[in-house]
């Protein structure tokens, strides 16, 4: 008489997972991976651009001229022309924030979850993040570039070059904000509002619809405290620079930025942008590998 055999058959061992690459060129895969979902969620979606890109129209077209017989700017350049630069800076505001954001999205349907398996460090998740927000940001805002010459804006590929560099650090700047709110933030009924309440003051305190010179103290405090400021205001001077402006317009449209009496310089500006945008992705980066 034989035996049956009951033991159940050994559950086969799943190989450990991979240790997490520390090398440089494994991390930059890692971050263009994530880079290009975020282009290609912008591919797919050519009707976000579109809708995205209507407020600042109606900024400039609608608003401007509706404005532009009852603001005095002197007569040397029209408040339509005035208002282009300021407003093509703050078109990166919206979609910049939104995809920020998008990370808690992709927390709530999982998909963060799938990136967190993979054997790639949590900084380039939230670089990807950045640099994608930021891209899909300034190529949106590049269509409302495109128009520079309906605004009575010579072309120029200087300029042009100088505006996308700025249109850039600047969808960097506020991707990198949102993304450090959507660190914090578990659900998106939470960060919808908190994004808006970023956004707006962000955009009016930062001068892109009115002249910084002569105002009240509080308010003139305040557009200085504001990033975005520092990236509208040397957009207005590269574009006001190309126009043949009188030293009485320049000094009305464009007074210079003053820290304590110091007129900061334009490299100064975008300078401390920079900073304060790598100090922003360093801190989305570290406080999202001790909450995720």
């Amino acid at each position: 008489m034989t035996t049956r055999d009951t033991a159940a058959p050994a559950t086969p061992v799943a190989p450990p997972p991979d240790e997490v690459r520390s090398d440089r060129s494994h991390q930059l895969r890692a971050t263009w991976v994530v880079t290009r979902r975020e282009l290609h969620r912008l591919r797919r979606d050519p009707a976000r651009m579109l809708t995205m890109l209507l407020q600042p129209l109606l900024f400039v077209f609608v608003m401007g001229t509706g404005l532009g017989s009852i603001v005095d700017t002197g007569g040397d350049v029209s408040f339509r022309t005035f208002l282009f630069p300021g407003v093509l800076a703050t078109s990166v505001l919206f979609t910049a924030a939104f995809a920020g954001i998008s990370l808690v999205w992709d927390r709530e349907f999982g998909f963060l979850r799938e990136m967190m398996v993979a054997p790639i460090s949590r900084g380039s998740i939230i670089w990807g993040k950045c640099l994608g927000g930021a891209i899909v940001a300034t190529v949106q805002s590049m269509v409302l570039l495109a128009l520079v010459g309906l605004v009575d804006i010579p072309y120029s590929p200087v300029l042009l070059l100088q505006l996308t560099g700025c249109l850039f650090l600047g969808a960097l700047l506020l991707t990198a904000l949102g993304v450090l709110l959507s660190t914090r933030i578990r659900t998106i009924q939470t960060a919808m509002p908190v994004s808006q309440l970023l956004i707006m003051p962000m955009m009016f305190l930062s001068g892109a619809l009115f002249p910084i010179a002569g105002l009240p103290d509080w308010l003139s405090l305040l557009t200085r405290l504001n990033p975005l400021t520092y990236v509208v205001q040397p957009m207005r001077q590269f574009t006001l620079d190309r126009l043949d402006l009188t030293a009485e317009a320049q000094e009305r449209l464009l007074p210079g930025l003053t820290w304590f009496g110091w007129e900061v310089p334009v490299l100064v500006q975008l300078g401390a942008v920079a900073v304060l945008t790598l100090g922003l992705v360093a801190l989305a980066a570290r406080v999202f590998r001790t909450t995720e």
